[in-house]
């Protein structure tokens, strides 16, 4: 764990695994601004058996947080740099060719730019519940919330999404107070995991502490204000269509949170060397978490052959 120079700021990225002759994962987390490391370090370690797993808090994020970073540098294409000096810097210290990069909902956003803008450097892209037309995902979110509170009869869960209407928002809160009503009825979480208990896990790791904690609430806040205007006019869907590396998304069946359906129209549209959309049927918007065994298994099954493929030479 340690911290270097990213786009002119440092920020804190470490790196686990048995044997660095294995090939590179870069984890690009959710939020902004939401540190996952903690959690794939507990749900996900044994990834570390077969990649040398990269945990990197973004700008922003976590011990990358600082309360002197510039707001304006606080922008999508900011982030799409600061990967590209992530992926440079991994290169370089490990003397490899190329990554994959595993990205987590917002990380699936300068993920998979950076794979159309980079191609001769990934070997393989993951996306976990996949960004893809965030003003028609936020609607979605709205509808399926307000018509769960309906059905279950919630009337403060009603009278409190009427009133906020639905999107696009006036401001982070509300969008957020629409969230805890998605997570309330099932959208972010299928099993029984919930926000709450992700916390306490990650708290009990050796990688997090109650120092983290409030570095989180302090650069999730900064992050989600900076980057709201341009998050929430965002559609890649209709830009990035055409990959010259593998593709993978990872799909949560009842993830309402970024919806899955629009992942899945977005993978339909998708040109790549090669592609393959896998269902988790038992997760929401977090299957690393609800169904860890099944996550690694599909990493490990489906992503390490192409980023380390045995040669002819290996077979004699």
């Amino acid at each position: 764990m340690e911290k270097i120079t990213i786009g002119g700021i440092p920020q804190s990225i470490w790196f686990r695994g048995i044997s660095t002759s294995n090939p590179p994962l870069i984890l690009l987390h959710g939020g902004p601004g939401a540190s996952e490391s903690a959690l794939f370090r507990h749900y996900n370690y044994a990834l570390e058996q077969h990649f040398t797993v990269v945990y990197w808090e973004q700008r922003g994020t976590g011990r990358s947080f600082h309360s002197d970073i510039p707001p304006e540098s606080m922008s999508i294409a900011q982030f799409v740099r600061d990967l590209d000096e992530v992926v440079e810097h991994v290169r370089r210290r490990f003397n490899k060719e190329k990554v994959v990069l595993v990205g987590h909902s917002w990380g699936t956003v300068p993920g998979i730019i950076h794979v159309s803008q980079h191609p001769e450097k990934v070997s393989a892209y993951v996306g976990i519940a996949q960004v893809a037309d965030v003003p028609e995902g936020r609607r979605l979110s709205y509808d399926f919330a307000l018509s769960e509170a309906k059905n279950r009869g919630n009337a403060k869960a009603v009278s409190e999404m009427e009133a906020i209407g639905p999107p696009p928002y006036a401001s982070v809160d509300e969008r957020l107070a629409i969230g805890r009503w998605v997570e309330r009825f099932g959208g972010i979480f299928h099993t029984n995991l919930s926000t709450g208990k992700l916390i306490w896990t990650a708290l009990n790791t050796d990688e997090a502490n109650l120092l983290d904690l409030i570095r989180f609430g302090q650069g999730n806040r900064f992050s989600l204000v900076q980057l709201e205007h341009e998050i929430s006019r965002l559609n890649l869907s209709e830009h990035y269509r055409s990959f010259k590396v593998p593709i993978f998304f990872l799909l949560g069946r009842y993830d309402k949170h970024v919806p899955a359906i629009l992942a899945e129209r977005y993978f339909e549209k998708i040109e790549a060397s090669c592609k393959r959309l896998v269902w988790f049927e038992n997760s929401a918007h977090n299957p690393p978490f609800e169904e860890p065994a099944r996550f690694n298994h599909i990493l490990n099954e489906a992503v390490l052959p192409i980023a380390s493929p045995v040669s002819v030479d290996e077979w004699f």
